[in-house]
């Protein structure tokens, strides 16, 4: 079986990157590497910090030292001071996604949902604007940042453009980084979102760029896509609960061979609102799916919580709200292989 440093070599790396001075000190403290070990990694003068730690993981490895560097990562006091370490997944179970530190990209691409008139409303309770931003695409841009995303702004795109920025970006290499993530706020239709020309965009084509066929330095990675856009005009009502039991199951298909990555894999769409449905904006506080996204990402980022959960409270949140005597229900689809975990860092620049 493949060792968890190996396994893990590329994220321990950006990880350890943000303080190479505390880990060398510790590995030598803990007796992995000699006192000339030590002072031949701590003179080395070119190179910036990751290129610092690479040497000494790469040390390590080849003495065969990979048991006892798990024991000092999964120490209190270097837990401290790498909690991103915690987010790896040291037994190997497959089950969530490895994030290394500096390697996210996030590209928003805004509208203008100002003038839909329809899914507008005033409420005096409502929360406040989160980070009293009045503007849905500058708390994503707080938001994000704080998370350690390489944030790019695209605004007032026309169909056409949407579709050649979705392409460019598609066509970049991401492998050096973990994660992709694209925010749209737009009008929008049955499964489509609209430019500022009126002219509809389909989500299958904003998402068609990012496939592992189409984008292979981004097979097996997560690439997130959240959608500020009504899917339709109708008003969404509530109901009573009513308790039943029952229900079904399908059969599992079997799993693809190792090497392979499905098309489709490790998508996901966190919609504002379910199909054929309006989605609301408060015209004191902005967009209500956007506020509660950007609001429980935060609330994750320190626990931490999956994705998964983070946007299940979005959803209980969002659909506890009442708008025009109507209801929103988010809706998060998806095609993710592990969880996600993502935690506040700081980038930097290399």
């Amino acid at each position: 079986m493949e060792e968890p440093i190996v396994r893990n070599k590329t994220a321990i790396q950006g990880i350890l990157s943000t303080d190479p001075q505390y880990i060398l000190d510790k590995v030598f403290e803990k007796e992995l590497i000699t006192h000339r070990d030590y002072n031949n990694l701590r003179s080395i003068e070119k190179g910036t910090a990751e290129d610092h730690v690479i040497k000494l993981v790469d040390n390590l490895i080849f003495k065969g030292r990979q048991a006892e560097f798990v024991k000092v990562l999964q120490c209190d006091d270097v837990l401290e001071t790498f909690p991103q370490l915690r987010d790896l997944d040291w037994e190997h179970t497959g089950s969530t996604f490895s994030c290394s530190t500096l390697k996210r990209r996030i590209c928003i691409s805004q509208g203008d949902p100002s003038s839909s008139s329809q899914s507008l409303f005033s409420d005096t309770n409502a929360k406040p604007p989160f980070l009293d931003y009045q503007s849905p695409s500058e708390s994503l841009r707080c938001v994000f940042g704080k998370l350690g995303f390489q944030v790019e702004v695209r605004s007032d795109l026309t169909a056409g453009r949407i579709r050649s920025v979705l392409e460019d970006l598609g066509k970049r290499s991401f492998v050096a980084a973990d994660v992709l993530v694209v925010c749209v706020l737009s009008h929008g239709d049955k499964e489509c979102v609209f430019g500022t020309d009126g002219l509809k965009v389909a989500l299958g084509d904003m998402r068609r760029p990012f496939t592992s066929e189409r984008a292979p330095t981004l097979a097996g990675k997560p690439k997130l896509f959240f959608i500020q856009a009504c899917q339709g005009s109708n008003l969404q009502r509530g109901a009573l609960p009513q308790f039943q039991s029952g229900g079904s199951l399908e059969e599992d298909a079997g799993p693809l061979p190792a090497e392979l990555v499905a098309e489709d894999a490790d998508f996901l769409m966190g919609m504002a609102t379910v199909q054929d449905c309006k989605s609301f904006r408060n015209t004191s506080t902005g967009s209500i799916f956007i506020q509660e996204l950007c609001r429980q990402l935060l609330v994750s980022a320190k626990r931490p919580d999956d994705l998964l959960s983070t946007l299940t409270r979005v959803n209980r949140e969002v659909s506890r709200g009442n708008y025009f005597m109507s209801k929103q229900m988010p809706q998060p689809m998806y095609t993710l292989t592990k969880k996600l975990v993502l935690t506040e860092m700081t980038i930097v620049e290399h």
